[in-house]
């Protein structure tokens, strides 16, 4: 088992395989861009199946597939089907912004077998189009519409695949959007997850929005909602249910409600750098002694031992007296 100083089980492990996307979302890079990754500095599925091989032997068991957008990495499906059947992973899940999720479904159903994950977390930040256009910044990408994704859960839950929408309201952009966006989980059964935005990057030029306003205004568009325990989920969201709705809603509360004391996550940067926290740069790259020659037993001393270092709480709240903004964005670290 990885065991932190604080006593806290880590078994969660989030990789990026990619720092590559197809948008370029407001709250998460700048409008030109980021400078991607040298080919040869992001680790190979090969390597990324080694640290994952050694992390189950350690008790880590849910693994969340991100980027970047990860289904822009080619070999991606075969990569999911492949992390699913190391001894050990219970859980694999994918957070995609869903415009290949069409095309990585048709890949993957031809594959035969357990391919698909057990969960797609599809990031949607506004139904309207023109929001959306806005949010996204998709310029020319005729395939950036939320007219092409929203079909797309219905051949996930065909597909028993457990299915999640991540929306982060941001003030004076979107805010509007957050009934029609809940009003997702009224008649299907998808969970709407909102999360608070957090001052990484290009974030910290934008106001958020807090959970508790969005609830509000869940509330009084829909009804009372009701805590719901009954979904089995490897992060920090709070999950409720409200009379007529067949799914559920969800809220990440970083920003206003802090979640450490019960933080279980690692995260695998697409470069091999083990990260501790979202918030820090604390951790250790793991790149250069996998293709130094360090053999498992050496690769797993490594992990065990900076486990130690990860913080006791993230520097995003005020609650936890130490709020501050971020240059790194979230493109860098997978969210």
């Amino acid at each position: 088992m990885l065991i932190d100083s604080f006593g806290r089980t880590l078994d969660y492990l989030r990789i990026s395989i990619t720092d590559r996307c197809n948008l370029r979302c407001l709250y998460c890079m700048p409008p030109e861009g980021v400078e991607w990754k040298p080919h040869q500095n992001i680790l190979t599925f090969e390597e990324i199946f080694r640290i994952v091989k050694i992390m189950s032997a350690l008790g880590v068991c849910n693994v969340k597939v991100t980027g970047g957008e990860p289904l822009l990495r080619r070999g991606a499906a075969a990569f999911l089907k492949q992390l699913k059947n190391i001894q050990g992973i219970k859980k694999v899940t994918l957070t995609t912004n869903g415009i290949l999720l069409g095309a990585y479904l048709d890949e993957a159903g031809t594959m035969g077998g357990n391919a698909f994950p057990d969960g797609v977390n599809v990031s949607l930040d506004a139904l309207d189009n023109d929001r959306y256009m806005r949010i996204t910044r998709a310029g020319n990408n005729i395939n950036a519409d939320p007219k092409t994704i929203l079909p797309l859960f219905d051949s996930l839950l065909e597909k028993k695949i457990n299915v999640k929408i991540n929306c982060v309201p941001v003030r004076g952009i979107n805010e509007d959007e957050i009934l029609p966006v809940a009003s997702l989980a009224k008649e299907k059964n998808i969970t709407v997850r909102f999360i608070e935005l957090m001052p990484f990057g290009s974030a910290s030029a934008y106001k958020p929005v807090s959970g508790a306003e969005t609830a509000a205004r869940i509330e009084k568009a829909f009804g009372t909602m009701t805590r719901f325990n009954g979904i089995s989920g490897s992060g920090p969201a709070l999950y409720y249910s409200i009379s007529g709705f067949s799914g559920k809603i969800g809220f990440i509360n970083a920003v206003t409600h802090g979640f450490c004391e019960t933080c279980n996550r690692l995260r695998l940067t697409s470069e091999g750098f083990l990260q501790l926290c979202l918030s820090n740069d604390i951790g250790h790259d793991l790149r250069e002694p996998l293709r130094s020659g360090f053999n498992d037993n050496e690769l797993a001393r490594i992990i065990t031992d900076i486990i130690i270092e990860k913080p006791g709480f993230h520097s995003l709240s005020k609650i936890y007296g130490m709020m501050k903004t971020h240059s790194i964005g979230l493109s860098k670290i997978g969210g």
